[in-house]
């Protein structure tokens, strides 16, 4: 096993052009599984044994004379899997590498402030035209603007600049924010909105009393309501809730973000805020800003040489540039930031501006613990707001935590710093403090 692992990252890093390898490294965690049964049911048993007797000349006659032939036939199994397994790593000239890759974060960066308005690039403009939008005057109900664009670009991130700034405060009287994502389920997001409006329960309604609700909150009322991260593309779905949304005044306005040209043209009412990607300059001064201390890079001008070549291959796209930039942060050796930038992960087939062998990138580069942390993530629901105290108790149940002999470091620290880390990789986003607890989306 101590010789598997030293070859694991390399392994982990080229599975993506390798289906020999990906087969290999599925076969290596199927005999992990089966030999991690094994182990808890030795020690069940071995448990159930000592509870009628501390002898341990009983727990040993729990084994000799029950399951000797089941747990030895096991062990040789798996051991014969190893074996094989072992040899089959020659043939992929995996380097070995014995480092201990768990990483802590540097100092400087736990202090950073998180993304606020003030820290976004390129995107006045964007700003000020929707804005120019929202606060015209309207002879029909409501009027809605999607912004569309590829996943990445910021199109949320505009969306709350736009419904943060003073003078959409000053102009609408109520002001709502709905996560849609993929369930456009009509009563649900009629929930959300009068949460999002009055942070009133809906739960003890019945489900003629919601639309009902709904109008009564909305009455003489300019309202904003974003409905962000739309994917419903049935026309129906959008005419039922558009419906229940004309009891407001004259002059609101709903902004829609999408990735969909279909749902803007089903949603929008005006032609649709296509979002692009940052210009060069934009894209070098974000990138900057995430990977250097001085949010400059003065004093590295040839790493700023290797920037330049590795900003071209993020097409302008937000995400991908803050997700390297943050890869790359406090470090100076060209080799690492070279390695970066001939990566094989660049080689993918994708789409324009695609962000997926960013993020793959990016994900390569986590220590084992966080990819293991992060993908147990996936269990919840698109869009979860994950409370850093529950994920904890997840983690540790599952065994994902984990401290050096010599750390005495509380498994519950261990966790957030874990959550900290997602979060400055951007796998997680739009942190939030409450009372003493951290909430991540």
């Amino acid at each position: 096993m101590s010789t598997i692992k030293a070859v694991l990252l390399d392994a982990e890093t080229k599975q993506t052009q390798d289906h020999q390898l990906r087969d290999w490294l599925r076969k290596l965690k199927d005999v992990f599984y089966d030999a991690e049964d094994v182990l808890d049911e030795f020690d069940f048993q071995a448990s159930r044994r000592s509870q009628q007797g501390s002898s341990t000349l009983k727990v040993c006659r729990c084994f000799s004379s029950s399951n000797p032939l089941k747990i030895g036939r096991k062990i040789r199994e798996i051991r014969e899997r190893l074996d094989e397994i072992t040899d089959d790593r020659h043939r992929f000239h995996l380097i070995e590498n014995h480092i201990d890759v768990r990483h802590i974060l540097p100092k400087e960066r736990e202090t950073n402030s998180f993304f606020q308005a003030s820290d976004v690039i390129g995107r006045e403009t964007d700003k000020e035209n929707i804005i120019t939008f929202l606060i015209q005057p309207g002879d029909v109900n409501f009027s809605v603007i999607p912004i569309v664009g590829i996943g990445g670009l910021g199109k949320t991130t505009l969306s709350k600049m736009v419904y943060n700034d003073e003078r959409a405060y000053r102009h609408f009287e109520l002001k709502m924010w709905v996560s849609v994502s993929d369930d456009f389920d009509v009563i649900g997001l009629m929930k959300k909105i009068i949460y999002s409006a009055t942070r009133e329960d809906c739960g003890k309604l019945k489900a003629d009393e919601i639309p009902k609700r709904l109008q009564e909150i909305l009455v003489g009322q300019k309202f904003l309501l974003v409905l962000d991260d739309v994917w419903n593309e049935k026309p129906m779905k959008w005419m039922d809730l558009r419906n229940l949304l004309l009891n407001g005044v004259n002059g609101s306005k709903i902004i829609v973000s999408t990735r969909s040209k279909t749902v803007a043209e089903i949603m929008g009412t005006v032609s649709p805020h296509f979002i692009q990607g940052l210009s060069l300059e934009d894209s070098l001064s974000l990138f900057k800003k995430c990977a250097f201390k001085d949010g400059e890079g003065k004093d590295f001008p040839n790493l700023i040489k290797i920037a330049e070549d590795i900003v071209g291959k993020c097409k302008g796209v937000p995400l991908a540039l803050r997700t390297l930039g943050s890869l790359l942060f406090a470090k100076t050796d060209e080799d690492e930031w070279l390695r970066i930038k001939r990566s094989d992960i660049w080689q993918l087939k994708q789409e324009k501006e695609d962000i997926l062998p960013v993020l793959k990138l990016s994900y390569d580069n986590l220590p084992s613990h966080l990819k293991q942390c992060f993908a147990y993530l996936s269990l919840f629901p698109k869009d979860y707001i994950y409370d850093s105290d529950y994920i904890t108790i997840h983690w540790m149940t599952h065994g994902l935590l984990a401290t050096s002999n010599d750390d005495i470091e509380e498994l519950e620290d261990v966790a957030v710093r874990c959550m900290k880390e997602l979060w400055l990789r951007c796998f997680l986003e739009d942190f939030t403090k409450h009372y003493h607890h951290l909430f991540y989306r």
